[in-house]
């Protein structure tokens, strides 16, 4: 996700000795003190130990902040060059130490590296206010901007005095020095909770997982599944039980597919539970999360978070997000509140004698689908393994849009065994970037699924990307092919859209670069990405059986092509609850704060029209990840839907010039994916669809368009 802060490399004697003693491996820190040996100076996971990270980010601070100075005190007049393009080049030790302690400490954590980070988040939040709230650096930061004007120093450079000016502003530079005291505390003490959040969710999330004893309670599932359940208990030290791991979210995949109610009501519960109870209950923490980003958005002289933290975004205020969001509710809700009327009757023609319940929805509407769509899942997962969906699906489409190739690199280290490596090149057979994937759930990865890169592409420091994404789809058995859902499969495109953003990156300054933009724009290239999916040639070329090669039958994809509005009622619902909480939490003042989690929930969901309890929020806020982590969707996990509107509008200028082509592609490309954050992002968007975008293919691509009238 996007990066706002920029570190810098210094050279005093004692940083240079231990670099090269370090360097030499005499010291912790070794394999960061100097740029790897590496392909595209892809991290030395074969010697990065839990004892390196903190030694480097240390050092990396320590000469970050004493180059700071030098920028601050030099006494040439300051420059477009002598100050935002110095900053620019700074930050070799701390950067290439962070990005890669930031992949590891999400993706493959242990107690150590957890240690780590609950010491070294305080002082990252220390060491950024040291340099935004430098009076010096500001002054010549300022001095660069009034001189904007005549500078001339082209395009992108504009953009980047603009953003620095932004980025010191936003960050309390202009603040007396007072309220810079008070901010400094409240950063301090933000980046405590956020690291501990972190932690007890994924405390609480492996501790949630459900123990299920008698495989007859497994009922439904496959045998695949079955047996993936066995190994993750016998990893557990249970052997002869079943284990159904948490996922991120509130719904949970095997609750489509469980024949047994009780064992559906424990799974749901054990989700919704998480992070509520004994020692990784985190809401105490996000209340007090909340109240201190109203206080340091009080400072700044706004009403609440939200103002703050959205006057950046494309969307400006609370007040146009929120009514992008309200204004679907009505429709998103009464098309919830039809599907749960259909498997209301389901449940009573089949002589059910009870009520819907929310951790009934997913395996009645399974039952639905396959009435009304003779659509199975089932049926399609045999088509979907998930190597050739990678290589076939989400890297073909790549190749026929923007000419890309993969190799895959089995000679570098990677930082677990699950983890593979890919070269990617361009059209020209020039290489281009690294790709790294990490498909499978571990107990040490967060929930979820996300993008980032270890090095960001930048022509000032003539870097090329490397990126990764991350998902948690479950591991099959040993032997067992990786059968995946169409669900999963969207995820992969989707995943691969952000990468893409990051590698098609052709941007001078790293500050601007690939996913460096708002983010309500950073989801628009994943999202669009999400289309190919589903496109006939892409979807041909991957979806074939696992054993015999056939390709899905043409019947099975009318099905699922047919099926793509189904259940779009509840899925929209519980993302605008959980979208509608989550602004409902930051738009609170600083005098008045919550007191208790769930009255504060029940109330907003009320407010907002959206409290149907068949369909729960997609996230409840004890284990809302997206808003209490560092992940930068606190007040914007509205962008989701703000990017899709973007997103169907673009594929919609896709289909009307020819679908799937290089041309298209190559358009795409040179507008959008490559541009990272060097225009307004609304001007970027409207000079490649040639007109601002509309709502209406988001409404057709959901299925909510209102009756014809008759």
């Amino acid at each position: 996700m996007p990066r706002t802060h920029r570190s810098i490399l210094i050279n005093p004697a004692w940083v240079f000795c231990a670099c090269a003693l370090a360097a030499a491996g005499t010291l912790p820190g070794a394999p960061f003190m100097k740029p790897s040996p590496l392909p595209y100076h892809a991290p030395q996971f074969d010697r990065i130990k839990d004892g390196d990270y903190l030694p480097a980010l240390e050092a990396g601070m320590k000469a970050h902040l004493a180059q700071i100075q030098k920028i601050a005190n030099n006494p040439a007049p300051p420059t477009f060059e002598n100050t935002l393009v110095a900053m620019e080049r700074a930050g070799v030790l701390l950067n290439r130490t962070r990005y890669v302690f930031l992949a590891i400490t999400a993706a493959n954590t242990n107690p150590a590296l957890q240690k780590v980070e609950a010491e070294v988040a305080p002082k990252l939040a220390g060491h950024s206010d040291e340099i935004y709230l430098n009076p010096r650096l500001f002054g010549r930061v300022k001095a660069v901007y009034d001189q904007r004007e005549r500078l001339q120093p082209g395009p992108e450079g504009r953009v980047l005095i603009e953003r620095y000016y932004r980025d010191f502003v936003y960050a309390g530079a202009q603040l007396a020095a007072s309220d810079q005291a008070k901010l400094r505390t409240l950063n301090q003490e933000e980046s405590k909770l956020v690291t501990e959040f972190q932690t007890r969710l994924l405390a609480a999330t492996k501790e949630g997982a459900l123990v299920v004893t008698d495989r007859a309670g497994l009922k439904g599932l496959s045998d695949g599944e079955i047996a993936a359940a066995a190994t993750a208990a016998q990893e557990r030290g249970l052997a002869g039980k079943f284990l159904l791991s948490l996922q991120n979210t509130t719904q949970q995949p095997a609750l489509a597919s469980l024949a047994d109610r009780s064992v559906r009501e424990r799974l749901f519960r054990a989700s919704v539970d998480r992070a509520s109870q004994g020692n990784a209950d985190t809401r105490a923490l996000v209340l007090r999360l909340s109240q201190l980003r109203a206080e340091k958005a009080r400072l700044f002289g706004y009403k609440d978070f939200a103002s703050y933290t959205l006057s950046t975004q494309m969307a400006k205020t609370p007040e146009a997000a929120e009514q992008l969001m309200t204004s679907l509710v009505p429709a998103a809700t009464a098309k919830a509140r039809a599907e749960a009327a259909k498997m209301q009757a389901l449940i009573d023609a089949q002589k059910g004698g009870f009520k819907l319940a929310a951790w009934d929805w997913q395996y009645y509407a399974e039952q639905v689908r396959k009435a009304e769509f003779d659509l199975d899942e089932a049926q399609i997962k045999p088509y979907l393994e998930l190597d050739r969906v990678m290589k076939d699906g989400v890297f073909y489409a790549a190749n026929q849009l923007y000419g890309l190739t993969f190799k895959e690199r089995h000679d570098l280290p990677v930082y677990h065994p699950d983890v593979r490596v890919f070269e990617v090149f361009d059209a020209d057979k020039k290489t281009l970037a690294l790709f790294y994937a990490d498909y499978f759930k571990r107990d040490n990865k967060k929930g979820g699924a996300w993008m980032d890169s270890f090095v960001d592409q930048s022509g000032l420091l003539g870097t090329k990307p490397v990126v990764f994404n991350v998902c948690n789809f479950t591991k099959p058995a040993p032997g067992q092919s990786a059968l995946i859902s169409f669900d999963d499969v969207t995820t992969m495109f989707h995943e691969f859209g952000h990468a893409l953003h990051g590698l098609l990156a052709n941007v001078k300054y790293p500050l601007l670069s690939g996913t460096n933009v708002p983010r309500d724009f950073v989801e628009l290239p994943s999202q669009f990405n999400e289309n190919w999916a589903l496109q006939p040639q892409v979807l041909a070329h991957y979806a074939r059986h696992h054993k015999t090669s056939q390709p899905m039958p043409q019947a099975l994809v009318d099905k699922i092509k047919k099926a793509q509005t189904f259940n779009q009622g509840y899925a929209l619902t519980e993302y605008l609850a959980a979208a509608l909480l989550d602004m409902a939490w930051h738009t609170q003042g600083p005098d008045a704060p919550a007191k208790d989690v769930a009255a504060f929930e029940a109330s907003a969901l009320d407010r907002f029209r959206i409290n149907v309890a068949e369909v729960p929020p997609r996230y409840h806020t004890p284990y809302f990840s997206h808003i209490w982590s560092s992940e930068g969707y606190s007040a914007g996990y509205y962008a989701y839907l703000w990017s899709e509107v973007l997103d169907h509008d673009a594929y919609a200028w896709f289909k009307a010039h020819g679908d799937l082509t290089r041309a298209n592609g190559d358009r795409f490309r040179r507008m959008i994916l490559s541009r990272g954050s060097t225009e307004d992002m609304a001007t970027m968007y409207r000079a490649f669809r040639g007109q601002d975008p509309s709502v209406e293919p988001l409404i057709e691509a959901r299925g909510m368009q209102p009756p014809p009238a008759k």
